[in-house]
């Protein structure tokens, strides 16, 4: 069991709602009454993020995530799905989980899975995704006004906004966690 102060960011927990990650903590005393703990927490099954408040003293179940490789294999309307390059056993995890984030999964990739209790939870996205730009406007030579861009289709079918040199064919960074562009990658 763990004392609900030691709730900080990235820690995960089990109760009778689900399986949680702690995404920020904030502890309140207010005069002579017990302290508050309001943690903002993440559903790992779900992919949902809400609030919870508990009173000091109170106990929460640790958990204990475990990683392992899966191969990605496709998405189809409910579930991602994925195989264990060792031992070629499939499993999926539902669609909602990944919050989106199924889209920056490239074909025969490789994976971060985050399993608990022998369930698979999660799917670790990358913090940033090297893709090819599928179709965008002309570049034009001396187009190179500070902070312009346009708009560019990427591989994935993902719309992103790009300096206005990038080119159809292109392969550029671009961060998941807000769908930027960051950089051109170099050949």
């Amino acid at each position: 069991m763990l004392n609900v102060t030691e709730l900080r960011a990235g820690t995960t927990f089990k109760d009778s709602q689900g399986i949680w990650e702690v995404v920020s903590y904030k502890h309140t005393k207010m005069g002579r009454g017990a302290a508050n703990i309001r943690v903002k927490v993440n559903n790992l099954k779900s992919g949902a993020t809400i609030e919870k408040t508990f009173t000091s003293g109170q106990k929460v179940e640790e958990l204990k995530l475990s990683k392992k490789k899966g191969q990605f294999l496709y998405v189809d309307e409910e579930s991602i799905v994925f195989m264990d390059p060792i031992s070629f056993e499939q499993f999926s995890l539902p669609k909602a989980a990944a919050g989106g984030g199924e889209k920056y999964l490239k074909e025969e990739g490789i994976y971060e899975i985050l399993v608990a209790e022998e369930q698979v939870l999660n799917v670790e996205i990358p913090k940033l995704v090297t893709l090819a730009v599928a179709e965008t406007g002309p570049s034009v030579k001396g187009d190179t006004v500070s902070g312009a861009s346009k708009d560019a289709t990427l591989e994935n079918g993902l719309m992103v906004k790009v300096p206005l040199f990038i080119n159809t064919g292109d392969k550029v960074k671009v961060d998941t966690r807000n769908n930027e562009y960051i950089e051109r990658v170099k050949k």
